[in-house]
């Protein structure tokens, strides 16, 4: 694999710990600014929020720019937004350099999924997009614990200047390991957007929106689950998380390969396992031991999905790659907010702390319905996915 793959991974090593580093510490949060779970969770909601309208607003103005400019640009914004979050001193200004941080986060990876694609062979499209998003992966492996880890001993402004700090190593990375890249200066703005006449765009788009809704919902949660349901230590948390992060890198290696061979029976296979492991989890999270397995299951399947949706996106939409790419992220995210706003309302009507994982079942379930269905209407003349 070209060496600029690693250096689009270590980007979303930081963009990706920015966006999931806050879960493990919402209890933390929520105790300082004596706000609800719910409240809490919109730290998580509205993060995705702003990043769907970053993907396709900062997509499209950008569209035309060299794109290691634009990487870099964006990874500034970054810089900033976390600056914003370490220096809070009310839930409104954290939730501002949330929103800030999170505008560079759509369009980062709506360029990065497209350089990754053309960096290799067709045949080899699946993987190369597995290997920036690992990058996502790693740091929820890493990241997540360790950020949880230090913000509870340090404070949890201490993960924001680390992460401000981390978004200037990417920088760094960025310049040094990407080569020039100039876009398409041939690119017409109205013929990209056109693609949203073709149906498989807008199923692969809800496809996105329930998928990570589905993990996401029960996910922005999982420090309540875990400690007020399994029984776990708040310490104990961050080691927790670890498991998660071990299943999204394994899922997500694993996920490109499957979308490269057969991407619709793929994804269909992924998400009935999504469905019954988050029912399971829900079901059995009393048993710390349970608790355990699953959570482990729980990542790996939940983030196997992500190469397979990004490359159906962007194969429906071959024409339109930039376009395309970030409108899936933009669906990510919509998603992302709305298994967390689910997740939350759950809570809020006093179903338990297990009632986000219920939430991530159903969307998980609703996302399989759609990929079956939409896989009997391929026969666009844009269409060249196979399975």
């Amino acid at each position: 694999m070209p060496i600029g793959l690693f250096a689009l991974a270590l980007g979303a090593f930081g963009i990706g710990l920015t966006e999931f580093g806050i879960v493990g510490l919402l209890p933390q949060i929520a105790a300082e600014f004596t706000i609800s779970e719910q409240v809490a969770g919109y730290l998580v909601s509205g993060y995705a929020i702003s990043v769907a309208v970053g993907a396709i607003l900062l997509t499209a103005l950008m569209i035309r720019m060299e794109r290691r400019l634009t990487l870099l640009l964006l990874s500034g914004l970054f810089v900033i937004g976390n600056l914003i979050s370490a220096m809070s001193v009310s839930y409104d200004t954290l939730l501002f350099g949330r929103i800030v941080a999170a505008l560079c986060h759509g369009a980062f990876f709506s360029v990065g999924a497209v350089v990754a694609s053309d960096m290799v062979a067709d045949d080899k499209k699946g993987a190369a997009i597995s290997l920036m998003f690992a990058g996502l992966t790693v740091s929820n492996i890493v990241g997540v614990p360790l950020g949880t880890f230090v913000g509870m001993e340090l404070g949890w402004r201490t993960t924001f200047w680390a992460l401000a700090v981390i978004g200037v190593v990417t920088m760094v990375g960025i310049r040094t390991l990407i080569p020039a890249m100039p876009a398409n200066r041939d690119t017409n703005l109205g013929r990209e957007f056109a693609v949203f006449n073709r149906p498989q765009v807008w199923i692969s788009a809800l496809l996105s929106v329930l998928s990570f809704g589905g993990v996401i919902g029960g996910f922005t949660y999982i420090a309540f689950t875990l400690t007020q349901v399994s029984g776990f230590a708040a310490q104990t948390v961050p080691w927790l998380l670890v498991l998660f992060g071990v299943g999204t890198f394994v899922g997500n290696i694993y996920g490109g390969k499957a979308a490269d061979k057969s991407l619709n029976k793929s994804l269909g296979t992924i998400l009935l396992l999504l469905t019954v492991v988050m029912a399971a989890f829900a079901l059995f999270a009393q048993s710390q031991l349970m608790t355990v397995i699953l959570l482990l299951l729980m990542g790996t399947v939940g983030l196997a999905t992500a190469p397979g949706l990004q490359l159906r996106m962007m194969k429906y939409a071959s024409d339109a790659p930039t376009v395309a790419s970030g409108t899936n992220i933009a669906a990510f995210n919509i998603g992302n907010a709305l298994g967390a706003y689910l997740g939350g309302m759950a809570l809020d009507k006093g179903y338990g702390f297990v009632s986000p994982l219920w939430v991530g079942a159903a969307l998980s379930l609703a996302a399989l319905a759609v990929v079956i269905l939409g896989s009997f209407n391929t026969g666009l003349k844009t269409s060249r996915v196979q399975g």
